[in-house]
C-alpha cells in the first residue's frame, strides 16, 4: 500500500468525505473540494493533472489497507470455510469503519468516469487473483478444483461481497443475517464446484446415498 502524505492525502481526504454526498468523484469542484482540505486551489495542481487522478489515488487509498487485512486472514485460515468466516467479518468490518470509502467505490464502478471504472475493475479483479492464489497455495479446497474454477469463484465472491456492502452499512438489523449469508455463499460455491467434477454415476450415486439416509 503507497502511502500519501501532506496536501495529497488532505486532497483524498476531502474527495471521500465530499463524494459521499455526490453521485461520484469526477463531479466534485476544485474549490469545494480544496475548500474542505483546507488549501489553496492552486494546490490541487501540484499533486494532481485532473479529477480523474484523483479518483485514481483514492480509489488505491481504499484498496490497500483492505487488500492486505485479507490477505494476511488467508494465510493463517486452516479451512475454506474458515477463511470465508475470517474475511466477510473482516472486510464487512471495514465497511463500518470506512463507510465514506465503501459508498466511493460502489459508485465508481458504475460511475461517468471510464478511467475509475477501468481502475477499480482492475483491483477488482487482482483481488480476486490473490484470492484464488491463496488458496491454492495454502490448501484450503479439497483437491479436484482447477485453478481457473477457483479463480472463477474468487472473481464472483469478491462481487457478491461489494454488492452487499450498502446494505450492511445502511441496514444495522441485517448486519449478521448478511454475513451469513455471505459466508454460505462462499462456502456453495466451493461445494457445487466440486460437484460438478462428479461423472454422472457418481452423482447418481451420491443423490441414492442421501435418499437412502432420509
Amino acid at each position: 500500500m503507497s502511502v500519501i502524505t501532506g496536501g495529497k492525502l488532505k486532497l483524498v481526504q476531502a474527495a471521500l468525505k465530499l463524494a459521499t454526498e455526490r453521485s461520484n468523484l469526477t463531479s466534485l469542484g476544485l474549490r469545494e473540494l480544496a475548500r474542505e482540505a483546507g488549501l489553496n486551489p492552486n494546490t490541487f495542481y501540484r499533486h494532481f493533472k485532473n479529477l480523474d487522478e484523483l479518483g485514481l489515488q483514492v480509489l488505491g487509498y481504499i484498496a490497500g489497507e483492505m487488500k492486505a487485512g485479507v490477505r494476511e486472514l488467508r494465510m493463517v485460515a486452516e479451512s475454506s470455510e474458515q477463511a470465508a468466516t475470517n474475511t466477510v467479518a473482516f472486510v464487512y468490518n471495514y465497511f463500518l469503519e470506512n463507510k465514506a470509502a465503501t459508498t466511493v467505490a460502489v459508485r465508481e464502478l458504475y460511475g461517468p468516469s471510464p478511467i475509475l471504472r477501468r481502475a477499480l475493475e482492475q483491483q477488482l479483479n487482482a483481488s480476486a487473483r490473490e484470492m484464488a492464489e491463496d488458496i491454492l497455495d495454502r490448501g484450503l479446497i479439497p483437491r479436484g478444483l482447477s485453478e481457473q474454477t477457483v479463480q472463477e469463484i474468487s472473481h464472483m465472491t469478491i462481487r457478491y461481497i461489494l454488492f452487499r456492502a450498502m446494505d450492511y452499512i445502511e441496514k444495522p438489523a441485517q448486519r449478521e443475517a448478511i454475513q451469513q449469508e455471505t459466508e454460505r455463499f462462499i462456502n456453495r460455491q466451493f461445494r457445487g464446484a466440486l460437484l460438478d467434477h462428479l461423472s454422472n454415476d457418481e452423482l447418481d450415486a451420491l443423490t441414492s446415498g442421501l435418499a437412502e439416509t432420509d
